[in-house]
């Protein structure tokens, strides 16, 4: 009985010793990383840093964080953040945000965002290099503001990026319940009174190869780019509109996507009103579109629904036969 004692009291200082030097680990890299920040010419302050977890987890906090980058203008602000990990792995971190008020500032513009349990989490592969298997970003009611009005919100949002069989491939997923749209949006797109106050769906599921898998190396040296992005669907409904689009886009080393999305679209004739709204299509555009579009929608035999494809070729995009300009460049910075 007393070898058992003796046993228990060696594995219980040994596992003390151990989660107080990876805890210290822990802490050191982060403080060190905000130091490094700073010598770089950013702001990165934060008031306060407390260790805690023990005997099962790791969790560091940092007391009123705040990140400045004066070259592209961003700066991020809040009341606290903490950092979470299984003590026998920091590789599976969890952080948690305030529920307070985050600022997300870019130059003069600044956002204030709310988040009812506002998480990411990060999965890396034990080893060297780090390899990314999953992370993402999960949260309850939220709401984005600017000037003390409404932008966006949802119920919930959830974003995953998780790595498949073939490790530069990743499914990337995305949803947000009771998405709604601020008033000044809606006031934009002259939508306040026809279009009820939330989605009913916003969805997204990608597919996405890169050049390379996600790693230490996409900090340290580049970030891996995107060759074939497979979307097998991405769907918005709001009251009557409805949107469906799939396809798969390859995008050569200069990020040109070449390639097809299959797009329907219900009651189309109100998004071309909304997005002529918007500004998206000039005033003299808006006939020659909706006489474009009723052609193509009467040869499918519902005039209500348009099914069309968005054409990449030669660093050009289409809707249909209708040329839209220059494709984006689809490169990561």
């Amino acid at each position: 009985m007393r070898s058992l004692i003796r046993i228990f009291i060696l594995v219980a200082v040994a596992w003390s010793g151990y989660w107080f030097i990876a805890g210290l680990g822990l802490r050191n890299a982060l403080t060190a990383w905000f130091d490094n920040q700073q010598e770089l010419g950013w702001q990165a302050d934060y008031s306060n840093v407390s260790t805690a977890g023990y005997p099962t987890h790791h969790m560091t906090r940092l007391d009123n964080p705040a990140l400045a980058d004066p070259v592209n203008g961003t700066a991020w602000s809040a009341d606290w953040i903490e950092f979470q990990s299984p003590a026998i792995w920091p590789g599976r971190q969890m952080l948690r945000f305030a529920d307070t008020a985050q600022r997300l500032s870019y130059f003069d513009q600044t956002a204030t965002i709310l988040a009812e349990d506002l998480q990411a989490e990060l999965h890396l592969k034990p080893g060297v290099a780090l390899v990314l298997e999953k992370m993402s970003l999960t949260s309850d009611a939220w709401t984005i503001s600017e000037n003390g009005s409404d932008v966006v919100g949802g119920d919930t949002l959830g974003l995953t990026m998780e790595q498949t069989a073939t490790p530069e491939t990743y499914t990337i997923t995305a949803q947000v319940d009771g998405f709604t749209p601020g008033v000044d949006l809606r006031n934009l797109m002259r939508s306040a009174t026809s279009l009820p106050q939330t989605f009913e769906t916003l969805e997204l599921d990608l597919e996405a190869t890169f050049d390379k898998a996600w790693d230490r190396s996409a900090i340290e040296q580049g970030r891996p780019q995107p060759v074939l992005l497979d979307l097998r669907l991405a769907e918005a409904q709001w009251g009557a509109l409805r949107l469906f689009a799939t396809g798969t886009l390859e995008v050569d080393p200069q990020g040109i996507p070449i390639g097809e999305i299959a797009i329907k679209a219900e009651n189309w004739r109100d998004m071309i009103a909304m997005a002529n709204a918007a500004g998206a299509i000039p005033d003299q555009a808006v006939d020659p579109v909706n006489r474009a579009l009723r052609f193509m929608a009467g040869l499918g035999g519902n005039p209500n629904a348009l099914d069309l494809q968005l054409n990449f070729r030669d660093g050009l995009v289409a809707l249909g036969p209708l040329p839209l300009g220059p494709a984006p460049r689809l490169i990561l910075r």
